[in-house]
């Protein structure tokens, strides 16, 4: 019921929004490997366009479910499909991931943990959560961590000047699970079904900037032509 009640919030929200600043939002999911080719892309735009919206990030909950398992059970993919982001995008991939959590396959791939610490991360520095979420993708597709490992995000947390002890104490909670499960949920509603997915809020209308990597040019062409009407 509280999810449901969460939704319906969100909704009213963001089409009841005459008159106020318009509102990015970014859905993307911390295990997606575009959308850490895309964190260059939507970085710059963000920046370029400070002034004209603020941003608002959730996480899709890409793998969860029957998806959670071992990366070795995906690992045949992501060592072609990594070259082709690398290629589109100009990201790079870790020798700590590629040589590390992708060759020796046990660690366990699920966009949860890393989706809560993002929840819990907005509860310090919701105005930073971008960065955080660039920072998440970071740490697991170069730096090679695992996505259970807590401690990690606790670390990545004192980057930007939280207690990490705290931090990770947090995640723990029950009350950041179901406010991840929220995000999931709403995205879901959004009507999203691939990410990154970029949709722009102004006086009660929403519009879909991209579904999907696109670079920059093409991102900020979007952008003009939404806010020409």
């Amino acid at each position: 019921m509280r999810t449901i009640i969460s939704i319906v919030f969100f909704l009213f929200s963001h089409l009841y929004t005459f008159g106020q600043k318009a509102k990015l939002i970014y859905v993307y999911d911390p295990l997606c490997g575009w959308c850490y080719g895309f964190s260059s892309v939507i970085k710059q735009f963000t920046t370029e366009f400070a002034h004209d919206f603020d941003v608002e990030v959730i996480s899709g909950g890409m793998i969860t479910g029957d998806r959670i398992g071992p990366i070795g059970e995906v690992a045949g993919y992501i060592s072609w499909a990594y070259k082709d982001v690398e290629k589109a995008t100009g990201v790079k991939f870790g020798e700590n991931f590629l040589q590390g959590t992708l060759k020796t396959g046990k660690a366990i791939f699920t966009s949860i943990p890393p989706s809560v610490a993002l929840s819990v991360f907005k509860t310090y520095k919701p105005k930073d959560a971008l960065a955080f979420a660039t920072r998440l993708q970071k740490a697991i597709y170069y730096d090679g961590i695992e996505p259970e490992n807590l401690a990690a995000y606790g670390e990545i947390a004192k980057e930007f000047g939280i207690n990490p002890l705290d931090f990770v104490s947090k995640m723990k909670e029950d009350k950041y699970l179901e406010t991840t499960k929220q995000e999931f949920s709403m995205a879901s509603v959004l009507g999203v079904d691939g990410f990154p997915t970029v949709f722009i809020e102004k006086n009660g209308k929403r519009m879909v900037l991209t579904r999907g990597y696109v670079n920059y040019s093409v991102l900020k062409r979007s952008y003009q032509e939404s806010i020409k009407d």
